[in-house]
């Protein structure tokens, strides 16, 4: 019952919110089709069909309606026109029943103590049965909508929401007017009166028979707790109660019962935090949040969606740079700028969580169409919780391929990729490992995204098979388009990073902790390998570039997959094919070929000689080495036969990024 005491404790703190309040006790919203307008005497005065953004309507129902399946239990106020239309005569299964307890509701509604002018309006216009010959003078049936034309909505299906219209009253719709909200909600209470003791909240309350649904969308029939599944597994060891204690006596003992109160108001606060701040991946959703209702950052968004650490302008903290300058930073101020973020949810810049206040995330999917199941479900401590995510981003920060589209005046918007620090995103990861397939396959999609949450929200290590496939895709230029493999790059450096970093890794043989830039202090043979490759492409790209010829791949990018499989062989092929681009830049530039020619030497005799000569499978550490050498190649130029740092408006001399 934890999730639900926690939902129930948000319910208040997101009611405030204007304009998008959860919705109250003993509502739901459904998509209505025909709006009908009366007057407050109960006459006919128009009626339209409803299509677009305007038809969402929140409307008032009974404990049994608001979880209704197979059963006919009518809603009080709005409904399909087989309850209200008294007139229509097409055939509808207990015709005359729903149109019969459709009414006695509503009878008893407007005769309790808590009745309302509206209602008595409606109650009124229903009861001369002219519902049907009014609508279907203006409408002609089955309703086609223009945004969906395969969808037809047939008479008994249309769903009718009522507009009152009454002289001082500028509220004319049902689901607008608060004081009929209210009125259906203290009516509401009187119709299922039994007291028992509430599990959540340790006190005497009127108890809950029914539980809703609707928790994802407004189509959605699963339902997190149900009621009437008296086979199979469901109760299986929880409750012993026969199904006629239950049902007729509805007095169970064997299990924990929660008031009619902290039910609705913990599935509409669970339904709120999914439409307005969920992951949702299909069927299946995440959704984290703080009790207190205060922002917590996304646990599963890219470093590059939190804000650009533009919320930092405090004059006690250093101004945060959006642009880390990867030739000269190893990455100590993106850490530091990170952390100085993440702090900004404790001292008010972003929220003001408490240490000990509590976040929650919880992983929702379906087990069956009438069935939901809590997938993932944990409680953290606000500081724990921060804490977690920032090492997250800070174990697997690395520069990502993020493509952008910049309009520019009325011309055709232009692609803009940049090359931020970040972790990637979940989405990105799988993209990067699985490639298209992972996009048509929901179940493998699922489990991935069930094997990545612990990693992110928990700091467990990331799954090899994951960090394996995506070293093998991004070592295989030749199967994806030039900026997918650039994207692919970027997530596998660092999931290979986040992978082997001593926070993360169990193995202490494994551990170590990457720099995000050129280290050229590093000696290891996969990492000194991946910056040969590096050096080779740039070599022949530049030879091309002075020849003015076409861009095309190069042999070391077709190489690179048998590269990274036997690494010295095939070195040798590489270097042979060198030869001619290494000329033709000795008669055009020689300060650059000789340069280059340095810079393999320095890096060939940093090898252990003994490593150099064999050829044994490199690891996902040579992709870091490559990936490093070839922006410190990009990022640099020659002058007076030194390299410096270009400018940042110079242009790049290599092949273009690609079109996505």
């Amino acid at each position: 019952m934890s999730w639900m005491a926690k939902l129930y404790d948000t319910y208040p703190h997101i009611q405030g919110v204007a304009g998008n309040t959860p919705w109250p006790v003993a509502h739901v919203k459904k998509n209505a089709h025909v709006e009908v307008t009366i007057d407050e005497k109960g006459n006919f005065l128009r009626v339209k069909v409803l299509e677009g953004d305007d038809s969402s309507t929140l409307i008032p129902v009974t404990e049994k309606s608001g979880a209704r399946t197979g059963n006919i239990d009518p809603h009080p106020l709005c409904e399909e026109l087989s309850y209200l239309a008294f007139d229509l005569n097409d055939g509808v299964k207990k015709k005359e029943e729903r149109n019969k307890r459709y009414l006695e509701l509503l009878n008893s509604w407007c005769e309790s103590d808590f009745s309302h002018a509206k209602a008595i309006a409606i109650r009124d216009y229903i009861s001369i049965k002219r519902l049907w010959t009014d609508v279907s003078r203006f409408i002609s049936f089955p309703i086609v909508f223009k945004a969906n034309s395969t969808q037809k909505i047939e008479a008994n299906k249309c769903f009718v929401r009522w507009r009152v219209e009454a002289s001082g009253d500028l509220i004319t719709g049902t689901w607008e007017d608060l004081s009929l909200i209210e009125s259906w909600v203290s009516f509401e209470k009187s119709l299922n009166p039994k007291i028992g003791f509430c599990h959540v909240t340790g006190e005497e309350s009127r108890l809950a028979k029914f539980h809703p649904k609707f928790i994802r969308n407004a189509a959605d029939g699963a339902r997190l707790i149900t009621q009437n599944d008296w086979e199979g597994f469901t109760f299986l060891g929880r409750l012993t109660d026969s199904k006629k204690e239950i049902t007729e006596k509805f007095n169970p003992s064997q299990v924990s019962e929660v008031s009619y109160e902290v039910t609705q108001k913990a599935h509409n606060a669970l339904r709120w935090l999914i439409s307005n701040q969920a992951n949702r991946n299909g069927d299946q959703v995440l959704v984290a949040w703080a009790v207190s209702g205060k922002p917590r950052p996304d646990p599963l968004a890219p470093t590059w969606d939190l804000d650009n650490f533009d919320v930092v302008t405090n004059e006690n903290h250093d101004v945060l740079s959006t642009v880390t300058d990867l030739t000269t930073d190893l990455g100590q101020n993106f850490a530091k700028a990170l952390g100085r973020y993440m702090a900004g949810y404790f001292d008010g810049r972003i929220a003001s969580l408490k240490d000990h206040e509590s976040i929650v995330v919880m992983g929702l999917d379906s087990a069956t169409p009438g069935r939901m199941a809590v997938i993932y479900y944990r409680d953290f401590m606000a500081r724990d919780y921060v804490k977690t995510i920032e090492k997250w981003h800070l174990h697997l920060a690395w520069p990502q391929r993020v493509s952008k589209e910049i309009q520019a005046g009325g011309k055709k918007p232009k692609t803009q990729v940049y090359w931020p620090v970040s972790a990637p995103s979940p989405w990105n990861i799988l993209q990067a490992a699985y490639g298209d397939v992972v996009k048509s396959n929901e179940e493998l999609k699922k489990s991935l995204y069930e094997r990545i949450m612990p990693c992110i929200l928990e700091g467990r290590p990331l799954p090899i098979d994951l960090v394996n496939l995506a070293v093998t895709r991004a070592s295989n230029r030749n199967n994806s388009e030039h900026w997918e493999w650039e994207r692919n790059l970027g997530v596998a450096c660092a999931l290979y990073r986040g992978f082997r970093h001593p926070e993360r890794q169990p193995d202490s043989k494994r551990w170590r902790e990457y720099k995000m830039s050129l280290d050229l202090n590093y000696t290891g043979k996969d990492y000194l390998y991946g910056r040969l490759l590096a050096v080779a492409e740039r070599i022949e790209e530049m030879a091309m570039f002075v020849a003015k010829e076409p861009s095309r791949t190069t042999h070391a990018s077709r190489l690179m997959q048998r590269f990274a499989d036997r690494p010295a062989s095939t070195w040798l092929n590489i270097e042979t094919a060198l030869g001619p681009y290494q000329q033709r830049l000795r008669t055009k530039i020689p300060p650059l070929e000789a340069a280059y020619k340095r810079l393999l030497d320095d890096i060939t005799d940093t090898f252990d000689r003994n490593d150099f000569s064999v050829d044994k499978r490199l690891n996902g550490e040579y992709l870091l080495g490559f990936h490093c050498q070839r922006k410190w190649l990009r990022d640099h130029k020659l002058k007076n036969g030194e390299w410096v740092i270009k400018s940042p408006g110079e242009p790049e001399l290599t092949v273009p990024e690609g079109e996505e």
